[in-house]
């Protein structure tokens, strides 16, 4: 097995939107924000080579969206998903599969792109894409509070390209990546738990977004529950220090990943650093 991350670049959010209830003098020493009460954003991808298999999990913003929709988010940095995989050394007609933990605008807008006659198809034509039932059908039936992030058109080509499968609870299509499903964020997020030689990863997609989230109750106000993502970030946080889990950021700004341990004053990361330092 190899597995390479797949940087595609940065965004900007609201510091505000993405602490929650957390006072802007604690979370602003970690993320500073601009003038504009924004901090900068990784969207980083996974790809995992697995036997015959090559995954993807999740595949970022892209580029489609008018230059109105992008402005609000300021896109920087030279990365982005289609150079990330070559240079990793594939091709994107390599890809077998794509994972996507779940169908939010920053996550999914990748996987979908404009061709030269102006028709939106999926941007890797030879793989199947995995969500899952219950999640798609609150994506393709938006409630309010989410409309915003849940794009038809990054959504729709999947199903009509028939390349969309879904992944059964407890039943994974691959042999070395299982999942965990959340529903504080938004409904059945699926968390990949990958495993690497005698080590799991577990890409944390927006359960716990950087490794400044890790304290409880540092919650996105993006969560649809946040109570529920308390809950189910304390469970995967005591798993991740009893087995010793490796964490995959998607969104860390600086850090790709993290281990953590139990200390008298709760969970505490231990090291942070690139994916690398620990496999």
């Amino acid at each position: 097995m190899k597995i390479s991350v797949i940087d595609t670049g940065f965004f900007k959010l609201d510091g505000g939107a993405m602490f929650g209830v957390v006072p802007k003098t604690l979370w602003n020493r970690h993320n500073p924000a601009d003038e504009k009460n924004l901090c900068s954003w990784a969207m980083r991808c996974l790809l995992v080579e697995d036997g015959e298999k090559l995954i993807l999990i999740d595949t970022g913003l892209g580029d489609k969206q008018d230059e109105k929709f992008l402005s609000f988010y300021d896109l920087h940095g030279d990365a982005t998903l289609i150079n990330s995989i070559i240079r990793s050394g594939y091709d994107p007609v390599d890809i077998t599969d794509v994972i996507l933990t779940h169908l939010h605008f920053d996550h999914v807008g990748g996987a979908v792109k404009y061709y030269d006659d102006r028709t939106l198809a999926p941007t890797f034509p030879n793989a199947t894409y995995w969500s899952n039932a219950d999640h798609w059908a609150w994506a393709t039936n938006p409630n309010p509070r989410e409309k915003a992030s849940f794009l038809r058109e990054n959504i729709l080509p999947l199903q009509e390209s028939g390349q969309l499968r879904f992944v059964e609870k407890n039943i994974s299509p691959f042999q070395n990546i299982d999942f965990i499903h959340v529903n504080g964020h938004t409904e059945e997020m699926m968390l990949p738990v990958i495993t690497y030689q005698n080590q799991k990863i577990i890409f944390a997609a927006d359960l716990i977004p950087s490794s400044y989230h890790l304290p409880l109750p540092w919650i996105m106000s993006y969560d649809v529950r946040p109570l529920v993502s308390m809950e189910e970030k304390s469970r995967v946080l005591q798993m991740a220090a009893e087995q010793k889990w490796i964490l995959l950021f998607e969104h860390d700004p600086i850090y790709q990943a993290a281990v953590v341990e139990q200390t008298e004053k709760g969970i505490k990361i231990l090291e942070r650093g690139d994916l690398g330092n620990f496999l």
